[in-house]
């Protein structure tokens, strides 16, 4: 399988709302797995962030509420419905989330379901020793936030495979 090349989605700090996001893009991958029935696409992901170096940790929905982890990256691998999601915190971007689709979430990265059908559903990865704390934007909180974020280590590899380096290297 080859590796696809990935969406960069570039988010400032939201300090108005205390959400740090980070200078590190967030990473679209569109339909990776666009075969097999749910069940099979969550195993496939599970697998495939697993030998990537980004153990699988949950499968669950998106929280219905901004958020962030400024202490893990994060990626997310859809494999059940659709989703309208918001990325960036409650200034952010939206867009439109399918099956098959993954994405790489910075930590810092505000991120949140808008609307999504009802059987909506992703696995969840996280890099060796990185634990994410659920965290909502406070103003008062942001410098704290920002230094814990510039401080996660950034994995050698993406879930999907390839080096990491060239899509986050520069951007530190």
């Amino acid at each position: 399988m080859s590796i696809p090349q990935p969406e960069l989605l570039h988010f400032d700090s939201d300090e108005a709302n205390g959400y740090p996001n980070s200078p590190l893009p967030v990473l679209i991958y569109r339909q990776v797995l666009d075969t097999g029935n749910a069940e099979e696409r969550a195993d496939t992901f599970e697998t495939m962030f697993k030998r990537h170096g980004w153990p699988p940790a949950w499968r669950y929905h998106l929280y219905d509420f901004d958020h962030f982890h400024s202490t893990a990256h994060e990626a997310l691998g859809i494999f059940r419905g659709k989703a309208r999601a918001r990325l960036g915190g409650p200034n952010g971007r939206e867009l439109m989330l399918y099956a098959g689709d993954v994405l790489v979430l910075p930590a810092g990265v505000g991120h949140a379901s808008l609307e999504a059908d009802d059987d909506f559903c992703m696995v969840g990865a996280y890099p060796p020793e990185q634990y994410p704390e659920i965290e909502r934007g406070d103003p008062a909180q942001l410098a704290a936030a920002q230094a814990r974020v510039a401080s996660v280590d950034i994995p050698e590899n993406t879930p999907v495979g390839g080096p990491l380096t060239p899509l986050w290297g520069q951007a530190t």
